[in-house]
């Protein structure tokens, strides 16, 4: 077998953030002063949201998830004294807990302006806080090829990121509400398999050539390969309460990556599912997070979520000492152990039965894990 490079498996990480005013809790534009200062020490790695009350982040290209973790830590203690400075809060949470989008106001620029004419009441409720993770690879070839594969995995990770049970004020009855928000864009949830490359470029080219879209990136898929980046995109989760649940994630899909590439080294392949089919457990994952049951269409039965993530983890265990990353796989454990961040809002509402002390919460927790 030829040795392989997991060299080119560098990793980036986007999270969005809420801005909220620290009286009344609710979110609160902060018309663009952190972005603005926040310019002034970490560049263009902080940029404006379609929603005034969103700041987003993103990493340099990181060699390994070592140096993702510093970064990420780096962006959100940054972030976290320049806002605390202009008197705001920031939290990390797929959903405000009671903050309702009519009165948020929308970021005037002229591509925000072009989607919200476009898609409307769609694009003007869309007031939530993802997280993606992009993944080096070495041709856009194998990306598509790991992309076809990896869908599979999706819900078991989007499982682990669930953070927002809540909408508006109201209990959804769902461990991740924020993808059911999403559902409204055109262009959602998961992609299709792709054949080649060639076939995916044909898909865009075909939309742009109708007016469907401008340029790829108004594909929102739950993972897609990236149209500029020499990246496969993993899109699927909310963005979670802490760093150290972000790098958890970060790390699988890193690892589902590593080990489809070394299947295709070998002549093997993973078995390709049927969008229907992983839609079916991306549904699972978001209305019961770790407390429900997946598929396993290889067996054709329900089986415990929590079970197989920790198949996911045997399933990635060759590879991520090559890659340098299994002393983060206890941050897995730990999600495993606390549950994830709507099960820790769920609680903190269970036992106060007040969302402003939520949102406490979901702020004490933005710095946890970072010195």
């Amino acid at each position: 077998m030829p040795n392989l490079n997991y060299k080119h498996f560098t990793l980036g990480v986007e999270e969005e953030y809420m801005v909220l005013d620290p009286h009344t809790k609710e979110l609160t534009s902060h018309e663009q002063k952190i972005v603005q200062e926040g310019h002034k020490v970490i560049k263009d790695k902080v940029k404006a949201e379609m929603h005034q009350a969103v700041v987003e982040v993103g990493t340099d290209i990181c060699q390994d998830i070592d140096e993702a973790y510093k970064d990420v830590a780096l962006l959100r203690k940054t972030i976290s004294d320049i806002a605390g400075n202009l008197g705001f809060w920031m939290g990390a949470s797929g959903t405000h807990p009671f903050s309702h989008w009519q009165s948020q106001l929308i970021t005037d620029h002229a591509r925000y302006n072009e989607i919200v004419n476009e898609l409307q009441e769609a694009a003007r409720s869309n007031l939530i806080f993802g997280l993606h993770v992009h993944v080096g690879m070495e041709s856009r070839d194998m990306a598509i090829h790991i992309a076809n594969s990896a869908r599979y995995f999706l819900p078991h990770i989007y499982a682990l990121s669930t953070n927002s049970p809540f909408w508006e004020g109201r209990r959804t009855g769902y461990k991740s509400f924020r993808t059911k928000v999403f559902d409204k864009f055109p262009r959602t949830g998961i992609p299709d398999y792709f054949e080649s490359i060639e076939a995916y470029d044909r898909y865009v080219n075909l939309l742009i050539k109708t007016n469907c879209i401008d340029n790829a990136k108004k594909i929102w898929w739950d993972l897609r390969v990236h149209p500029f980046f020499n990246t496969v995109e993993f899109r699927i989760c909310d963005v979670p309460m802490t760093v150290e649940e972000t790098i958890a994630i970060a790390t699988l899909f890193q690892g589902v990556c590593a080990k489809l590439y070394k299947l295709r080294s070998k002549n093997m392949n993973y078995m390709i599912y049927p969008r229907a089919l992983v839609t079916e457990n991306k549904w699972r994952a978001g209305r019961y997070g770790l407390d429900g049951s997946l598929i396993d269409f290889g067996i054709e039965a329900e089986v415990n979520t929590r079970v197989l993530i920790y198949e996911l983890l045997d399933f990635i265990d060759d590879v991520v000492d090559p890659l340098g990353s299994r002393h983060m796989l206890p941050l897995v454990q730990k999600i495993l152990d606390q549950g994830t961040g709507a099960d820790r809002q769920l609680k903190i509402v269970d036992e106060t039965g007040d969302m402003a002390q939520l949102v406490d919460y979901i702020h004490t927790q933005f710095l946890v894990g970072i010195d």
